[in-house]
């Protein structure tokens, strides 16, 4: 079986798989007003935080200490970037999370609406049979 990567969005009954192996998940502190981008890979079933960026910094919002400052905008790893899962706080009140692939954003809302309520986003893995497996299957004769 061949894996096919996807970012899967669940909030209430709703459900959303988005074929992508990595992405960049936006967002804006509810208080500072101050931009954060998160780049994650889908690595079989776990997220895997590449790289994050803080366009500032305030109260609650400092860099982890091996942060660096580039042009204004800190950058950072984490020591461990694995997430099975990101719970995703939404409120018709702040800017809404957006999701980013290869360069283009789109708020969250685009695929699961704000109302819904706290979203989780995973990895997902969707498979389909490779074309070996569709040979075998195909030429397998039953032993007589």
């Amino acid at each position: 079986m061949v894996g096919l990567a996807a970012v899967c969005l669940a909030a209430g009954a709703l459900h959303v798989a988005i074929p992508a192996d990595h992405f960049t998940l936006r967002w804006q502190h509810s208080i500072e007003k101050v931009e954060w981008d998160e780049d994650y890979v889908v690595a079989g079933n776990w997220l895997m935080l590449s790289g994050a960026r803080i366009r500032g910094s305030g109260a609650g919002m400092e860099p982890p200490p091996d942060a660096w400052l580039d042009h204004g905008v800190w950058h950072y790893t984490l020591a461990d970037p694995w997430r099975k899962e990101l719970v995703l706080a939404r409120s018709d009140y702040s800017r809404d999370y957006a999701l980013c692939f290869d360069g283009r954003c789109s708020s969250m809302g685009q695929w699961i609406p704000t109302s819904a309520g706290t979203t989780v986003l995973s990895a997902c893995q969707h498979t389909r049979p490779d074309t070996h497996d569709r040979q075998t299957s195909q030429t397998h004769q039953p032993a007589r």
